[in-house]
């Protein structure tokens, strides 16, 4: 048995910039998630939701002691800041983007714990 949720319903995240790249890290808020989110959040499903925005490589580093994931986008910011004439040249957006993405839960993967964000 799963369920959908939202990616934001399960983790929070980051977002910086330097140049024309995007970094984002995706931090889940119970481990038991974690694995959920290893399997479906992948650079080639960036690509694939967020491809006309994307035009470069997609790198992802894992960060499983602390139960995140850090994205950096390259040619993700249209030029970068002194460059682009995008109303976000820093790619602030990019965390709300990503944590918009549906991920399956399964039972084994925590899908029965709550998926409340902390506070």
């Amino acid at each position: 048995m799963s369920r959908t949720v939202l990616l934001r319903d399960i983790a929070h995240a980051r977002s910086g910039d330097k140049g024309n790249c995007s970094n984002v890290c995706v931090f889940v808020y119970d481990h038991r998630h974690y694995g959920a989110v290893a399997r479906q959040l992948t650079g080639d499903l960036l690509k694939q939701r967020f491809g006309a925005l994307l035009t470069g490589d997609i790198e992802r580093y894992e960060l499983a002691g602390l139960g995140g994931f850090n994205f950096v986008m390259h040619d993700a910011l249209e030029g970068g800041v002194n460059e682009s004439l995008n109303l976000d040249g820093h790619g602030k957006s990019w965390s709300s983007l990503i944590l918009g993405l549906e991920i399956e839960l399964e039972l084994e993967d925590g899908g029965e714990a709550p998926v409340s964000s902390p506070g």
